[in-house]
């Protein structure tokens, strides 16, 4: 299975019908850089390979959603600025979103996601 590259996309979640737009942050950078300096976000940022996050210099609260290697949900948090999560058994991604969001978009612990229009490449 190859790994994946730093690109846009569209998040499909069972039972919604229209897609999220996804940003995915593969490299280094991307992943280092991931929201900080952003005042919001329209849709969700996945970044990989991760098992967990923070929300240092962050300007906004998040909703945080650690999924395994199949994409589904094991763990989805709410994180205020100024916050470390603890790394998640099994994670090999993390998606995240403006606060609130996910519940919105019925995203939650069993539910299996899938990813459209996303460049994968071998690592």
């Amino acid at each position: 299975m190859g790994g994946w590259q730093d690109g846009n996309g569209t998040l499909a979640i069972p039972g919604r019908e229209e897609p999220v737009e996804l940003m995915v942050a593969a490299s280094y950078a991307a992943r280092y850089r991931g929201l900080l300096g952003r005042d919001g976000l329209n849709g969700a940022i996945m970044l990989t390979p991760c098992t967990s996050v923070h929300t240092f210099r962050m300007r906004f609260a998040i909703d945080v959603a650690y999924l395994d290697r199949e994409l589904r949900v094991l763990d989805v948090h709410t994180m205020r600025p100024g916050r470390l999560g603890l790394p998640r058994l099994r994670s090999r991604h993390v998606l995240e979103a403006e606060a609130g969001a996910m519940a919105e978009w019925g995203i939650r612990p069993g539910v299996r996601l899938s990813i459209g229009g996303s460049r994968r490449g071998t690592p």
